[in-house]
C-alpha cells in the first residue's frame, strides 16, 4: 500500500530531487532519476519520466537538458541564485544582533534554497565562530513583539541591560520597566534598534533590541505620530565605526567604569576587563591601529585612555599633535568654543542623538 501511495506522489518527488541534486554543473540522467525515485519507493520507466518533465516544465520548472556523455536534466534557475544566497550569508554571518546558534540555523536554511552540491560552496565560507554576536537569544522574540505593538497601534514594555564588568546583565534603574511608543525599527552599525516616541520624557529615543528583555504589549495606544511623519532615519543614524585596516596590536584601555557597556559593545564580551579603581576599569583589547581607532578613543574624551604598549601610546600622541597642528593660526581660542549642550552619551544605545 505505501509504494501505492508514494506512486501518487512521484511529480512531487521528482520536482524535490530536481531541486536538491541537480544544477548546471550536476545533471541526473534518465536513469539516474529512475534510481532516485526507486529510493522513495516509486517505480518509473523511460517514457513516464519524459512526460513528467514535460508536465514540470509547463508548471513552470526551468529544467534544461544537456546532450552528450554525461548529460541529463538540471533545474537552471531557482528563486535565489548562488551569488544572491552568498550576500544573505555574509549578511547573516556579520549581524551582531544575530547570536551564532540563530546564524547557523538561518544559514542552514539557506542552504536549503539551492542545490546540495551548491550548498557545500555555501557552508565552505561560513565562520561564525569568534564573531563577535549577541548572547540574548530572546531578540528574535522582541522583533515579532515590536512589530505585532506597530500593527496594532499600541506601546510596548520592556526591560533593559548593560554589561557589568563580570559580564553579566545589569537591569538598568533597578528593572524599572520602560514603557514607549514603537515607530520603527532599524539596523545600524550592526546592531538592531527600536527607535521610540518616550511619553514620560516627550522626545524620540532609540534602544538596542538585543538589550531588552521581558518585552510585551500594552494595551495603551501609541503617542508621537506626528514626529515621524517625516522622519528620516538615515540622517538619525548616520555616525557609524568605520573599517579602516591597520596593524593588529593588544592594547590596554584605562576606562571610566561607566563605559564598561561601550568596551563590551565594541570589542565582544571576550575583552579581559579588569577592576583598576574605585571607577575605572582596564580593557585589554584586540585592535586594528588606525587613525579610525584612535578617532573613536579620541571621541571618548578623558574617559578613556590608552596605557599600553608604549608604541600605542606615541602613535596616538602623534596622531593627536596633527590633529592640534590642524587648527593652529585658525583664530579659534578655547574660550570661544562653546561646550555642547546636554549629558554626555556613551554610545550604549538609550539616548536621545544620534547612534
Amino acid at each position: 500500500m505505501a509504494r501505492i501511495e508514494n506512486q501518487k506522489l512521484k511529480l512531487v518527488y521528482l520536482m524535490q530531487i530536481l531541486e536538491e541534486k541537480t544544477d548546471e554543473n550536476h545533471p541526473l540522467s534518465t536513469q539516474q532519476l529512475i534510481e532516485e525515485l526507486e529510493k522513495a519507493g516509486i517505480q518509473a520507466e523511460r517514457k513516464s519520466i519524459y512526460r513528467d518533465i514535460d508536465m514540470l516544465a509547463e508548471f513552470g520548472m526551468d529544467i534544461i537538458k544537456t546532450r552528450g556523455r554525461g548529460g541529463g536534466y538540471y533545474l537552471a534557475s531557482r528563486r535565489f541564485e548562488l551569488a544572491e544566497l552568498k550576500l544573505l550569508v555574509d549578511a547573516v554571518q556579520a549581524s551582531k544582533f544575530i547570536t551564532t546558534k540563530k546564524s547557523r540555523e538561518l544559514i542552514g536554511k539557506l542552504e536549503s534554497l539551492c542545490s546540495k552540491n551548491e550548498g557545500k560552496l555555501l557552508h565552505r565560507q561560513v565562520v561564525v565562530t569568534n564573531r563577535n554576536k549577541t548572547v540574548n537569544e530572546a531578540i528574535y522574540y522582541s522583533v515579532d513583539v515590536v512589530y505585532n505593538a506597530i500593527a496594532k497601534n499600541q506601546c510596548v514594555r520592556f526591560q533593559y541591560f548593560d554589561w557589568s564588568i563580570e559580564r553579566e546583565m545589569k537591569l538598568r534603574h533597578g528593572g524599572k520597566y520602560y514603557e514607549v511608543s514603537p515607530w520603527l525599527l532599524t539596523w545600524d552599525d550592526e546592531n538592531y534598534y527600536l527607535i521610540a516616541y518616550d511619553m514620560e520624557r516627550q522626545m524620540i529615543r532609540h534602544y538596542r533590541v538585543d538589550k531588552m528583555l521581558h518585552i510585551s504589549v500594552t494595551e495603551q495606544k501609541r503617542e508621537g505620530r506626528e514626529l515621524f511623519e517625516n522622519f528620516d532615519i538615515a540622517a538619525y543614524s548616520r555616525k557609524t565605526f568605520g573599517m579602516f585596516a591597520g596593524e593588529e596590536e593588544t592594547v590596554t584601555l584605562l576606562c571610566e567604569e561607566s563605559l564598561t557597556g561601550v568596551i563590551v559593545d565594541r570589542f565582544g564580551s571576550g575583552a579581559a576587563l579588569r577592576r583598576e579603581d574605585a571607577g575605572h576599569i582596564a580593557a585589554r583589547v584586540h585592535v586594528a591601529v588606525s587613525r579610525q581607532f584612535f578617532g573613536w578613543v579620541t571621541g571618548l574624551g578623558n574617559a578613556v585612555k590608552i596605557i599600553s604598549p608604549p608604541r600605542v601610546v606615541g602613535q596616538y600622541q602623534s596622531f593627536l599633535r596633527e590633529v592640534l597642528k590642524g587648527y593652529e593660526g585658525t583664530g579659534v581660542s578655547e574660550r570661544n568654543v562653546r561646550q555642547p549642550v546636554g549629558e554626555q552619551g556613551t554610545g550604549s544605545g538609550e539616548t536621545s542623538g544620534d547612534l
